[in-house]
């Protein structure tokens, strides 16, 4: 199937559900980024700082960027005067970055608070008592120029449907959590972002709003 025809049977997928599609354009040229748009896709995802500076320019205005990797402090800057969201917020350093640039950049720029739920220690994110210290926090009370909209987080690399499952579910409920203690009033804090190619029907039901699917699409990188 072509890039568009699998764009169009995501979205097909997804129609009637919380969800919506991130697609993940990370190491793919930009003309196959432009077939992905011209079928009508809107937010790209992806994972290095500098592959993203490079791909903006060449790409319609109305892309929505997603950094969907981790974010070193110093990579902040490339970021600023375009992305739409960072996913990967794992400390209060890199907000505290982001909320510099983004007010020297005139704009408020989205986040998504990265939480570890998966069983491999090497994947990235914050614990729920380091996110709500962060939260409590008085510098993150000054920020005027990030805007937290959810969470995001990144499942364990298995076929076993019922630990995929348990660890959407902790993710849920961890933005469920933070929606009641600290942005019961805030409309915008409304994304779960979770569920790749191999797993998004199953985030899906869990309660997935941002599904970040590359590989089928695209086919595997090489």
């Amino acid at each position: 199937m072509s890039i568009a025809d699998n764009i169009h049977r995501l979205n097909a997928e997804l129609a009637g559900t919380s969800a919506r599609l991130c697609v993940v354009t990370k190491t793919h040229p930009v003309e196959k980024l432009q077939e992905a748009y011209d079928a009508g896709a809107r937010c790209f995802g992806e994972n290095r700082p500098q592959e993203m500076a490079a791909k903006q320019p060449q790409l319609p205005a109305d892309v929505e960027w997603h950094l969907i990797g981790q974010l070193q402090t110093n990579k902040v800057k490339l970021l600023a005067p375009f992305v739409h969201t960072i996913q990967s917020i794992d400390s209060g350093k890199l907000l505290r970055e982001i909320n510099k640039h983004a007010a020297a950049n005139g704009r408020v720029i989205n986040c998504l608070v990265q939480f570890h739920i998966a069983r491999e220690e090497n994947k990235s994110g914050l614990t729920l008592a380091e996110a709500e210290e962060i939260l409590r926090s008085d510098e993150y009370q000054q920020f005027q120029n990030v805007r937290l909209t959810g969470v995001m987080g990144v499942a364990t690399f298995t076929d076993d449907e019922a630990q995929l499952r348990q660890e959407f579910q902790q993710l849920r409920s961890y933005f469920e959590h933070l929606k009641d203690a600290f942005f019961a009033n805030e409309p915008d804090f409304k994304d779960i972002s979770m569920g790749m190619s191999g797993d998004y029907k199953l985030a899906v039901s869990e309660g997935s709003t941002l599904v970040r699917v590359g590989s089928a699409i695209f086919g595997s990188r090489s």
